[in-house]
């Protein structure tokens, strides 16, 4: 016979459920990342610091800001062209993306905005740009 040994409340309560996921509407668009508490390194979906090695990391949650770090325009395995970007977010991590918009209006250096932390095809970030790019025939 099974038994078991204590409360489900009790052990329900204590567990770290949920960390990662998101519960209310507000932080569902949200982007999350790990920081080290030894060394204060931000990175994306890591499971070790990359500089430290500690495995102390905690969430936190990206404002959403970044710049384009590089951009590229891939047409395999898509009716049309689409863009992957590394965006360098505000808080110091790179995520790979994609941006939204013309894939030849979107250069390195251009300010985006998160717009929703996950694409239900594909699994990764959108962006917007958040300038308009004023490049004449560029």
């Amino acid at each position: 016979m099974y038994h078991l040994s204590g409360s489900v409340a009790q052990q329900a309560a204590g567990s770290a459920t949920g960390v990662l996921d998101p519960q209310d509407r507000d932080r569902a668009e949200a982007m999350l990342f790990q920081r080290c508490t030894w060394c204060g390194t931000a990175m994306y979906h890591r499971l070790l610091c990359p500089v430290c090695q500690g495995s102390e990391l905690r969430t936190e949650r990206s404002e959403g800001a970044g710049t384009i770090r590089h951009s590229t325009v891939l047409h395999r395995n898509t009716p049309a062209a689409r863009n992957v970007s590394l965006i360098e977010m505000a808080e110091g991590f790179v995520v790979r993306g994609r941006v939204m918009g013309p894939p030849i209006g979107i250069h390195s250096g251009d300010r985006v905005r998160l717009s929703t932390a996950k694409d239900p095809v594909r699994g990764e970030p959108v962006f917007q740009l958040v300038d308009e790019p004023f490049r004449a025939w560029t």
